[in-house]
């Protein structure tokens, strides 16, 4: 029990460091551009702009990681006074404070958070914006001396020892071991807490002594992760071995090295491919004398070219070090994958293993348990949210206004955008990755995570809750106009959801093709205009529109409404699946939605849905009519 509990602490830890580093990642690719393109070594030396370079990665990063831990513990007034505590640690030393940073922006807001609830009901009304700006103020100054005098000279401190270790490392030619740690920690933990947290400020000291830092390599070499895709191309089974070519270039030109961990977690021995991998990659970074001049973020094989000093050795030396990584990595794999026992591998199963062991809210009982607000009282107002408040929470919110109905519940829920969340919404449910933005649009709510719109059991949770406060039962739910499910006998489904647009035994791919699909079947039968298909292309990017249960439903931005014409649906079965994020998904709706008409039949869909039977219904249906059927039963 002690070690699964501190294993989950330091998931938390590691996610934490993360989520300081992720939203600031543009910022880092922007320095590390200006520093390949203007500095003396780079492709075009300018000498005015190449005095960007050392303000960015003094200042601007730093204060950017601060703000952000900030924030994170306790929103603006966290992110203010974090900010002002992590100038201090700046000012205190002469290195790039990034562990400085992930030090003292948190900290920042965790006191500023102690105060306000210490004064909290304390405060005479008038005098609420003085203490609020003066209290951030003495304390956002208080901690920015404390950092200056010595927090920055600590980190200086273990900063210089963590060089000589690497320093020592590379003299006994022990460099490579590191892999040991890293690789593993990349997939249990959190990449970008290892790379930006711990080796690019010690790159940095060394990259100015030097011009150059191998650390800057250690971790974002995409070596040992195309090897173990590429053999997943080769020798694996299923859906792993369908969506690996695609996670292949995704991970090897853009970067994204998460895409690969849960083909990792499907074979825990693939564990010993990517360490002699990244192994055999530092052992010939270091054999060569490679290194970048700047961080490679993120870590794709074109960020690596564009960080590398600016003459054939070093360029010789770095893909060198990614394709012995690759070799060895995908030689490892391969034995793996053809000595083990050969299944049909479950990408979705192992994604949602890799979401937990990273500590990631799976279920409404597990936010339950960590939102750190109160469960409110005489609960009569429950918002789902999404970007544009058309798919998604439409039919979340369908299928919990049915069980709320069901239990005898007097709550109104209903669905909007995150831009439009109501100030009298008590509860507000938002897919994972929103969750932030509709706290900051409505920090006084009780907000919920939920990574599975259509999990039944799920929203069961939340009925209980509701049950165990004491709610009144009534006969009906009134909502308001605006956001309410349109009555049944003033709606029509006619022209909604036709035979001529559900398409059988389609396959893609990649999801942006299925996407793109289901917007070119709207636009064909007159639902949208033609800029409603990149539209729903973007809503994709911004957060997934994958539901759960094998179910995604492509839809436009809020922006977007405009281009609708008029409502519809298009049904797209997918017998063989198509890779959502790491989610397999087999039914696709692409819906248009304009004045409320289309909520009633989506919120069919959704109750449909939310059953696995019916969707293997879907999945088997042989005609367009049978599907038709399928939908339209939840209504009867």
């Amino acid at each position: 029990m002690a070690q699964s509990n501190i294993k989950v602490a330091v998931q938390k830890f590691g996610n934490f460091l993360s989520s300081m580093v992720m939203p600031n990642i543009s910022a880092f690719i922007a320095w590390g551009l200006i520093t390949a393109l203007f500095i003396p070594t780079g492709f075009f030396p300018n000498e005015s702009l190449a005095k960007m370079v050392s303000p960015m990665v003094t200042y601007l990063l730093p204060l950017l990681i601060g703000y952000t831990g900030g924030k994170l513990i306790h929103a603006e007034r966290g992110a203010v006074v974090g900010a002002i505590a992590t100038m201090g640690v700046i000012a205190g030393t002469d290195i790039p404070m990034f562990l400085g940073a992930m030090a003292m922006g948190p900290l920042g807001g965790y006191v500023i958070k102690k105060f306000d609830q210490w004064i909290e009901g304390k405060v005479k009304s008038g005098f609420e914006m003085l203490v609020n700006n003066f209290s951030a103020g003495i304390l956002g100054g208080l901690l920015a001396i404390i950092a200056f005098l010595a927090v920055g000279p600590a980190v200086k401190t273990l900063t210089g020892w963590l060089v000589d270790g690497v320093d020592w490392l590379v003299a006994t030619g022990l460099l490579p071991l590191t892999s040991i740690l890293i690789e593993p920690a990349k997939v249990l933990f959190l990449n970008n807490a290892i790379n930006h947290g711990v080796l690019s400020p010690i790159a940095l000291e060394q990259a100015k002594q030097a011009g150059q830092s191998a650390l800057f390599l250690l971790e974002s070499n995409p070596g040992p992760g195309l090897g173990v895709l590429l053999a997943y191309c080769i020798f694996g089974k299923g859906t792993a071995k369908k969506s690996a070519p695609g996670a292949a270039i995704i991970h090897f030109l853009g970067g994204i090295h998460e895409i690969y961990f849960p083909y990792i977690l499907m074979r825990p021995l693939l564990f010993l491919a990517v360490i002699l991998g990244g192994m055999s990659g530092v052992f010939t970074l270091v054999l060569l004398g490679g290194g970048l001049f700047a961080p490679a973020s993120p870590g794709s094989i074109l960020a690596i070219a564009a960080v590398t000093p600016h003459n054939a050795g070093a360029f010789a030396a770095n893909f060198a070090a990614v394709l012995v990584a690759a070799v060895v990595s995908f030689v490892v794999a391969a034995f793996v994958l053809k000595t083990g026992k050969q299944t049909d591998e479950n990408i979705e199963d192992a994604a949602k293993k890799m979401q937990e062991m990273k500590g990631k809210k799976s279920s409404v009982a597990d936010v339950f348990a960590s939102n750190p607000g109160e469960f409110p009282q005489n609960v009569n107002k429950i918002v789902f949210a999404c970007d544009a408040g058309m798919g998604s929470s439409a039919m979340g919110a369908s299928l919990l206004r049915k069980k709320v109905k069901e239990a005898g519940l007097g709550v109104s829920v209903t669905n909007t955008s995150i831009s439009n969340l109501p100030s009298d919404a008590q509860i507000v449910i938002t897919q994972e990755e929103l969750t932030p933005r509709a706290q900051n649009k409505l920090p006084g709510a009780y907000h919920v995570s939920v990574d599975n719109f259509l999990s039944s059991p799920e929203y069961e949770t939340l009925i209980d809750r509701l049950q165990n406060g004491g709610q009144d039962p009534v006969e009906e739910i009134v909502e308001d106009a605006e956001n309410n499910v349109p009555n049944n006998d003033a709606q029509t489904n006619d022209g909604l959801l036709l035979e001529e647009n559900v398409f059988l035994n389609q396959s893609f791919t990649t999801k942006e093709d299925a996407i793109r699909f289901a917007g070119n079947a709207l636009f064909k039968a007159g639902y949208v205009k033609e800029n409603y298909i990149e539209a729903m292309i973007e809503r994709d990017q911004i957060t997934s529109t994958y539901m759960g249960n094998d179910v995604a439903i492509p839809h436009g931005t809020e922006e977007a409404k405009k281009e609708v014409l008029k409502s519809g649906f298009t049904v797209i079965q997918v017998p063989d699946g198509i890779d959502f994020d790491g989610n397999l998904v087999r039914v696709i709706f692409g819906i248009a939605g304009k004045d409320g008409t289309h909520l009633e039949i989506l919120s069919g869909i959704a109750v449909t849905c939310s059953e696995m039977e019916n969707i293997e219904k879907i999945v088997n249906a042989k005609t367009a009519a049978e599907i038709i059927d399928i939908l339209n039963g939840s209504k009867e």
